[in-house]
């Protein structure tokens, strides 16, 4: 399987696959068709207040990642059926709508999915 990341604000190409949204809150301003998501699994995304205390900061990406972990091994049940939601996939996009490409809950949940 193949998995990317991508914001949700750049347009759905052909080649996304299944695309996945992961933020907890539906981002602003865009439609359930421009967004183009198959499944939304809102119960991966951080916490309201890891969210608020990270602000995309990169100084605070390696303990926001450290954080992040710790949460998803308490919420094996979501991060279970997101699994199985993109069981049998080719190419999935994990979707989200921070500014920041190098420094999102997306790249720490594909990393989770891949294994590494």
């Amino acid at each position: 399987m193949r998995i990317e990341t991508k914001r949700v604000y750049d347009a759905p190409a052909a080649d996304d696959g299944c695309r996945v949204l992961v933020d907890r809150i539906w981002p602003r301003g865009v439609s359930k068709e421009r967004a183009a998501v198959e499944v939304w699994a809102k119960d991966v995304a951080p916490s309201a207040a890891l969210r608020q205390w990270f602000r995309h900061a990169p100084e605070k990406w390696i303990e926001f990642q450290r954080r992040y972990q710790a949460e998803l091994a308490t919420n094996g049940r979501a991060l279970d059926e997101l699994r199985t939601a993109i069981k049998g996939k080719n190419t999935v996009t994990l979707v989200y709508g921070a500014k920041d490409r190098q420094h999102n809950q997306a790249l720490v949940l594909r990393a989770i999915l891949l294994g590494a």
